[in-house]
């Protein structure tokens, strides 16, 4: 099983000039010790995902990820056995440095949510930090999309 090295920034606008890709994505278990994920996403290529993530470690910078393709039909079903509201998104993806941000620029409950993510290839790893970050919020529960789904930042 993979490890997910990632930092999370709340940024304060889009980079001009980025395409991105409708995300929808729901969640089957929701637990302490681990979350299990489905994802659609549609753009040039309608794609679907299951993903399972285990527990952050204690800086909330890494866990275990296990994801795997599935049929694109079969994730748009299995959104549907999902706890609501889904999460709704539009990803826009940034490179500079040869380093990829996903930009996450959230819809319905959590519209006005603007958050950036670079995956690590390892915790200690150095990173330049682009002028359209805000603030860092790695570790920040309440910024996990599963705790958007129960707790959508419209109700903060």
């Amino acid at each position: 099983m993979a490890k997910e090295i990632e930092r999370k920034f709340i940024i304060k606008q889009i980079p001009k000039n980025l395409s991105g890709g409708n995300i929808k994505q729901g969640y089957l278990q929701l637990e302490k010790k681990r979350t299990v994920r489905i994802r659609t996403v549609e753009g040039k290529t309608n794609k679907s995902y299951i993903t399972i993530k285990g527990i952050s470690n204690k800086v909330g910078l890494s866990r275990y990820e296990f994801e795997t393709e599935i049929p694109f039909n079969e994730g748009v079903y299995m959104l549907e056995l999902c706890d609501t509201p889904l999460i709704e998104k539009t990803r826009y993806i940034y490179k500079v440095n040869n380093i990829i941000w996903e930009i996450d620029e959230f819809h319905g409950m959590n519209k006005g949510l603007l958050i950036a993510e670079v995956e690590l290839s390892s915790e200690k790893q150095k990173i330049e930090i682009p002028d359209f970050i805000y603030k860092e919020v790695t570790g920040i529960k309440k910024y996990y999309n599963s705790y958007l789904q129960k707790h959508p930042f419209k109700l903060w």
